[in-house]
């Protein structure tokens, strides 16, 4: 479930402060979005786990209702991170890593574009990346 898929890069460019404006709003969707994604995470290697068992004891009785609960609340969760990451790219934002919390936002710096890099819990922007290095390259500012 990488979030970096299918969410497209901002055209605008961003300064740190326009960022760091931003922190308060992008860590709460940013939390929301990380405890539904575990949470989908979950549900998903249970009913995956359900699935073996039924197959391993040769299509044993499956409690259908429980069943049924459990593939709306991960598609509850999975709309709740869908949406989220929608807000996180409206600011912007691209998404990274959702178990990490990582979001970038496109930077200029020395005449390229680089992105100025965030994690959930960070308080300021302090960290940049070339677009290919991603989060093991993060540079102080």
């Amino acid at each position: 479930m990488g979030a970096s898929r299918g969410w497209r890069v901002s055209e605008r460019h961003f300064e740190r402060e326009e960022v760091e404006r931003l922190l308060p709003a992008l860590a709460r969707v940013m939390e929301r979005v990380m405890r539904s994604h575990a949470g989908a995470s979950a549900v998903q290697e249970a009913l995956a786990e359900e699935q073996r068992r039924i197959a391993v004891a040769g299509g044993a009785v499956l409690d259908r209702a429980r069943w049924q609960a459990e593939r709306r609340r991960l598609d509850r969760m999975l709309r709740e991170v869908r949406a989220g990451l929608a807000e996180v790219t409206s600011m912007g934002g691209v998404p990274k890593d959702l178990g990490l919390g990582l979001v970038d936002f496109p930077h200029v710096r020395d005449g390229r574009t680089v992105s100025l890099c965030w994690r959930v819990g960070e308080v300021e922007i302090r960290w940049w990346h070339g677009l290919d290095e991603g989060y093991a390259g993060r540079k102080p500012l």
